[in-house]
C-alpha cells in the first residue's frame, strides 16, 4: 500500500510560481499512474493533471494547460507539479493521487490512494 505526502504549497501573488512535490512511500512507485487534483473553497475536488508510469503520457485540464507542468522522478519516488502564471482562481487544496484502478485517470473516483493535501493561495 502506498502513502503519499504533498509539500510545497503556500501563498503567492498572481503571476507567480510554485512547485508542488508528492513523495510516495510503500508500494512500487514506478508502476503507478499519478494524478494531481485540487479542491477550491466550497467546491468539489477537480482534476488537474496526470502522468503515466514512465512519464511519456501526460494530460492536463484545460484550465491549467500551458501554465502547469507535471513530471515525475521514479528514482526518487516523487511526482511534481510546476505551477506558473498562477491566478487567484488556482487557489485550492492540492492533492496527489496514485493508481487509478477503477476508471480513467482524470476521475476522482478512480483513485484509492490520496495524500493529505497542501494549500495553495494566490492573491490578486
Amino acid at each position: 500500500q502506498v502513502q503519499l505526502a504533498e509539500s510545497g504549497g503556500g501563498l503567492v501573488q498572481a503571476g507567480g510560481s510554485l512547485r508542488l512535490s508528492c513523495a510516495a512511500t510503500g508500494g512500487t512507485f514506478s508502476s503507478y499512474v499519478m494524478g494531481w487534483f485540487r479542491q477550491p473553497p466550497g467546491k468539489e475536488r477537480e482534476f488537474v493533471a496526470f502522468i503515466g508510469r514512465s512519464g511519456a503520457i501526460i494530460y492536463y485540464a484545460d484550465s491549467v494547460k500551458g501554465r502547469f507542468t507535471i513530471s515525475r522522478d521514479n528514482a526518487k519516488n516523487t511526482v511534481y507539479l510546476q505551477m506558473d502564471s498562477l491566478k487567484p482562481e488556482d487557489t485550492a487544496v492540492y492533492y496527489c493521487a496514485a493508481d487509478p484502478t477503477r476508471g480513467g485517470p482524470a476521475s476522482v473516483r478512480s483513485y484509492d490512494y490520496w495524500g493529505q493535501g497542501t494549500q495553495v493561495t494566490v492573491s490578486s
